[in-house]
C-alpha cells in the first residue's frame, strides 16, 4: 500500500523517521545472554534478539510479517478425526480411554472423583482454597467482564414500510459448549471471559471442559474462577476428545449448541471438523501482538509487552514498528535485560528468536499500513497522540491506546474479551461477545390489502425464476381474498 498523506492533526510533528546510525547496529541478529530462573538455579541461555526489518530500504520484506495458512497437517487432522469417530460412537467409555492416552491419567482409577464431571461441591472448595488477593482479582475482573458484555446487548427496533411490519427477536443458543486449555499454564481468566458473555446473552446452560492434571484433578484456581462466573457443569475432559463430546454429546456430556474457546492445533482442528453439527466462534491459533511506537515511546513498556506475549509459547508473533532506529535498539537492550530475570526466559527467548520483529519505517503513515496488512490479534498504539491513528485502524482484534493501556490489561480485567482473532483473521471477525452465542430473527406480518398491493411484485419475480409454487402462494390468498 502506498503510505496516505493527510495530516493527523495536533500532536503528530515528530512523525518523520528518526534514522540515525543506530540503525547500522540493527541489521545484524542482535544477541546476549538471558537467564532461566530455576528455584535458586540459573542456567545461562544464548538468545535470538527481535529480527530486524528496515522496510524503508528493503519494503518488499514486509510479507515475512504476514501469517500465512500453514500447509495442513493430515496427520493431525487424521488423529483428530479418529478421536471424533470414537467419542461419537463409543462416548464415556472413549473419553476415559483417550483422557489416559493424551493426558496420563486414567481416571476411571480416581475412587474419589467422578471420572469425568467435577461436582459443584468441588468448585466451591476450590473457591475457599485459593488466596485473598486471587480472589479479590478474579471477582473484580468478574464484575468488570459482566459489566461490560451487559453495554453489548441491543434493542432491536421495528421496521415498516409499505404496509410491511418487520421486527426481529432476539433469542440465546439453550446451551454453550466453553473449552479453556490447560498444559503451560492455568487459565481462569478464560473461565471468565467464555462463560460471562454466554449467561448475559440470556444462554440457559454453560458446560466447561478443561484438561486433568497428571492427578486426575482440574486446577483450584480454574474451578475457583468456574465458581465465582457461574459455570453450570465442569468436566474432566480436553482435547478434540472434549469438543467432539460437546457437539456429539456423551453419557455424561450434553450436546451444545455452540463451541467457543481457545486451544491447541488439536482442538482447533476440532473445532473446524463440527462446525455446522454446532456453531464455534473462531479458529483460534498463535496469538500476536503489534506495537506501533514513535521516538518517545517508553523503550521499557514496549519491551515488557513484547515479552508478556511471547510468554505464551512457540509460534506467536510479536512486532514493534517505529519511525525511530534509535527506538528500536532501546527496545532491544531492555528486552536483553529483563529477560534476565524472567521466569520463563528459555522459552520467550525461544519465541522471539522466530516470531519477534523490529520493524523501521518511513513514518507512521506507513506503520498503520503495515498494521492493516498484518491485521493483528492485539494492536498497541504507544504514540503521543494514540486517538489520531486510531483512524487509520481498519484490521485488528482490540486496540490499546497510550503507554498506560497495555494488552495484558485487555486479558485480564479491562472488561473486553481476550478471545480475539488471529491468523489475520481480524480482516473479517471480531471478539468473542454476546452475539455470539444469540441469534436474530427477523418476523414479517403483513395484512390482506397489503399483500394485494404489494404481492403481484413477488409473483412476477417467482415466476422469472421458474418457481410456479412459489407465485400461487400469493396468487391464492389474494384470489380467496377477493372472492369474500
Amino acid at each position: 500500500m502506498v503510505a496516505r498523506s493527510r495530516g493527523f492533526g495536533r500532536g503528530m510533528s515528530g512523525m518523520g523517521c528518526d534514522t540515525s546510525s543506530t540503525a547500522a547496529n540493527l541489521e545484524a541478529p542482535h544477541r546476549g545472554v538471558a537467564y532461566a530462573v530455576d528455584g535458586s538455579q540459573r542456567t545461562s541461555v544464548q538468545v535470538t534478539m527481535l529480527q530486524y526489518l528496515d522496510l524503508i530500504a528493503e519494503p518488499q520484506k514486509r510479507s515475512e510479517l504476514f501469517v500465512h495458512e500453514p500447509a495442513a497437517d493430515a496427520d493431525a487432522l487424521a488423529t483428530v478425526r479418529t478421536i471424533i469417530g470414537r467419542v461419537k460412537s463409543e462416548g464415556d467409555r472413549a473419553l476415559k480411554l483417550l483422557t489416559k492416552q493424551f493426558d496420563a491419567v486414567d481416571v476411571s482409577s480416581l475412587t474419589e472423583l467422578d471420572p469425568i464431571e467435577v461436582p459443584r461441591a468441588e468448585r466451591e472448595d476450590a473457591l475457599l482454597s485459593i488466596g485473598s488477593d486471587l480472589r479479590e482479582a478474579l471477582e473484580f475482573s468478574e464484575a468488570q467482564i459482566r459489566e461490560y458484555h451487559r453495554s453489548q446487548l441491543i434493542e432491536v427496533g421495528v421496521f415498516e414500510r409499505e404496509g410491511v411490519v418487520v421486527q426481529e427477536i432476539v433469542r440465546a443458543v439453550e446451551r454453550a459448549g466453553i473449552y479453556v486449555p490447560g498444559g503451560r499454564a492455568v487459565y481462569p481468566s478464560t473461565v471468565l471471559m467464555t462463560t460471562i458473555p454466554a449467561q448475559v446473552a440470556g444462554v440457559e446452560e454453560t458446560v466447561l471442559c478443561v484438561p486433568p492434571g497428571r492427578d486426575g484433578k482440574v486446577p483450584v484456581q480454574t474451578l475457583a474462577a468456574a465458581a465465582i462466573a457461574g459455570v453450570d457443569r465442569v468436566f474432566r475432559v480436553g482435547g478434540a476428545q472434549a469438543i467432539a463430546a460437546m457437539a456429539y454429546g456423551t453419557e455424561s456430556i450434553p450436546a451444545v449448541d455452540v463451541i467457543v474457546g481457545p486451544g491447541n492445533r488439536y482442538v482447533a482442528l476440532a473445532k473446524r471438523e463440527v462446525n455446522g453439527v454446532v456453531g464455534i466462534d473462531s479458529m483460534a491459533g498463535p496469538s500476536e501482538l503489534v506495537v506501533v511506537a514513535d521516538k518517545d515511546a517508553p523503550p521499557a513498556f514496549v519491551a515488557a509487552d513484547l515479552l508478556a506475549q511471547a510468554e505464551h509459547g512457540p509460534d506467536r508473533k510479536t512486532v514493534v514498528i517505529s519511525d525511530s532506529a534509535d527506538l528500536l535498539a532501546q527496545v532491544q537492550k531492555h528486552i536483553a535485560g529483563q529477560l534476565a530475570t524472567a521466569e520463563r526466559s528459555a522459552d520467550i527467548a525461544e519465541t522471539l528468536s522466530k516470531g519477534g520483529f523490529a520493524v523501521l519505517v518511513g513514518d507512521l503513515f506507513t506503520a498503520m499500513d503495515v498494521v492493516n496488512d498484518v491485521a493483528p490479534e492485539h494492536l498497541e498504539l504507544v504514540v503521543e497522540e494514540p486517538g489520531d491513528l486510531l483512524a487509520d485502524v481498519r484490521n485488528a482484534g482490540a486496540v490499546f491506546l497510550g503507554p498506560y493501556a497495555p494488552a495484558a490489561l485487555g486479558d485480564y480485567c479491562a472488561g473486553p474479551n481476550h478471545v480475539l482473532p488471529t491468523g489475520m483473521a481480524a480482516r473479517y471477525a471480531s471478539a468473542l461477545q454476546v452475539s455470539t452465542f444469540q441469534k436474530q430473527i427477523h418476523v414479517v406480518s403483513a395484512p390482506a390489502d397489503t399483500l394485494r398491493r404489494i404481492g403481484p411484485y413477488a409473483q412476477v419475480i417467482a415466476n422469472e425464476e421458474g418457481l410456479a409454487a412459489h407465485a400461487n402462494s400469493i396468487r391464492i390468498r389474494n384470489v380467496a381474498e377477493a372472492s369474500i
